[in-house]
């Protein structure tokens, strides 16, 4: 099959996919085999364009022109092709845990659910392939109003809630700041194509370019720099595999992907030279404002939301140092956050499941009872904290290498210290968990590990975590050959 008709057939294939599962409403059995299916006929297309990706084929598709210099159009270019394995990939594992959270918990409306995401990963495909800026912003809205319905798949007032203020926040970014900068960026280059080494190199400077950037970087909700962060924690009213796909599989990492992208193939690194210190500056008090809320948090899936905040910005930041490395270290965290944070959130959907518990002062002894479960939690927590045998740790490391490379001292201090901080609110967790007696009651009403499915996905994922650490060699090509390689 033709490079571009599998580009076709991977967009195409979630949408086939929804249509499947609406037609299987009645029969559960049928609807979850489409899904799973689905999923994995997926991660078949976009696997058979990683090897033409590496070998330096970048095969495109033109769908249409809207008007002269503005196409909806896609191009698989090395990061797209790094996010499209992560969503793809996870879409699996996230079904699988679906499938056993959503029965065990007797969850209503399954099939608009089902429906909902696989819409939802077809517009992450979109992002993940854009070729240009008009095509990542039409994606990107529709990923906003496809994963609403998720949001507010309880259909309580606290869920409908959490709802409009996601849905308020991120469209109006959209609509304030990230079209102003679409528009602007077509005005002023005739194009608004995604080409290595930026498509602004003499055409903007001083204080226009710094404006630009800005809109961009707030203009990109999804990315949860503050103070647009609100609808992320907002959102934790959904079911947990929601969450699982807002903070892993598809929406915060669209979010963090353009950042990137518009940094590298928009302006060019070379172009933003002394016009993103601001930026280090928003990304690096994110980092440390959402870690130290995080270490008050007891709720388990708000101190997960907010470390996602904070880890984000982990990717803002590195990106905004325009240092080689540091850059290939922010497209290698997409890679590892996602494994990670996706591990802690089925985790502790798990938990809910089995043991009906929300709260880290909770947890006391639970890991004896749950050792699968939270034996992946601290798999996926020591990898947002930064240690080996993790793969948080390589990406880290990059990101690390870069801030002193480019001898930013103030950015080295920050990821310094917001490691601490990490492990500030994560190792807790896993001391009352291992070494803690459990509570008198808990004795009282004994439970063991969630329905098999969850416990097969947060295996698999908390596994991936480790093994991207022992093997990070393909995220790691894909991020060099998106710079050209490394100087």
């Amino acid at each position: 099959m033709a490079a571009e008709h599998l580009v076709l057939a991977a967009l195409g294939t979630p949408l086939v996919g929804a249509i499947g599962i609406a037609i299987s409403h009645r029969a559960p059995n049928w609807r979850e085999t489409v899904t799973l299916t689905t999923a994995a006929a997926l991660l078949l297309c976009v696997a058979a364009l990683l090897p033409g990706v590496l070998a330096g084929a970048r095969p495109a598709l033109r769908l249409m022109e809207v008007l002269p210099g503005l196409d909806l159009a896609f191009a698989v270019e090395p990061l797209g092709m790094l996010f499209a394995l992560v969503a793809s990939g996870l879409w699996i594992v996230n079904s699988l845990y679906s499938i056993g959270y959503m029965r065990g918990n007797d969850e209503a409306n399954q099939t608009r659910f089902y429906v909902c995401f696989a819409l939802a990963i077809a517009a992450a495909l979109g992002i993940a392939f854009s070729a240009n800026v008009f095509t990542l912003f039409v994606f990107y809205e529709l990923l906003t109003l496809i994963t609403y319905p998720l949001v507010t798949h309880h259909g309580s007032d606290k869920a409908r809630n959490g709802g409009r203020i996601y849905l308020g926040l991120l469209v109006g970014t959209s609509v304030v700041f990230l079209l102003p900068a679409l528009v602007f960026t077509w005005h002023v280059a005739g194009t608004t194509d995604f080409v290595p080494g930026g498509i602004l190199d003499g055409r903007l400077e001083g204080w226009a370019l710094a404006g630009l950037l800005a809109l961009y970087m707030f203009g990109i909700g999804k990315a949860a720099l503050m103070p647009f962060h609100r609808w992320l924690p907002a959102a934790m009213v959904a079911p947990t595999p929601v969450s699982a796909l807002l903070h892993a599989v598809a929406v915060v990492k669209a979010g963090v992907f353009s950042v990137v992208k518009v940094v590298v193939y928009v302006f060019g690194i070379d172009t933003l030279a002394g016009a993103a210190d601001w930026l280090v500056a928003v990304a690096g008090f994110t980092i440390l404002a959402a870690s130290v809320v995080a270490l008050n948090a007891d709720n388990l899936k708000r101190r997960l939301a907010y470390s996602t905040v904070s880890q984000l910005s982990y990717v803002v930041l590195a990106a905004a140092l325009l240092a080689p490395l540091s850059v290939v270290g922010a497209a290698l965290h997409i890679a590892a956050h996602a494994l990670g944070k996706i591990t802690l959130f089925i985790a502790a959907g798990a938990i809910y499941t089995a043991a009906h518990k929300t709260e880290v002062s909770q947890l006391d002894g639970i890991g004896r009872r749950m050792p699968w479960t939270m034996g992946a939690f601290a798999i996926g927590a020591l990898s947002m904290i930064g240690l080996p045998p993790a793969a948080g740790f390589v990406s880290k490391w990059y990101m690390l290498s870069g801030a002193m490379a480019a001898s930013h001292w103030p950015a080295v201090a920050v990821i310094a210290a917001s490691t601490l901080l990490n492990a500030g609110y994560f190792l807790p967790i896993l001391w009352r968990a291992f070494f803690r007696p459990a509570s008198v009651d808990d004795a009282q009403h004994p439970h063991g590990e969630a329905p098999l499915p969850m416990v097969i996905a947060l295996t698999l994922t908390a596994a991936g975590t480790l093994a991207l650490f022992f093997q990070p060699d393909v995220p790691l090509a894909l991020a060099q050959q998106m710079l050209g390689g490394l100087p």
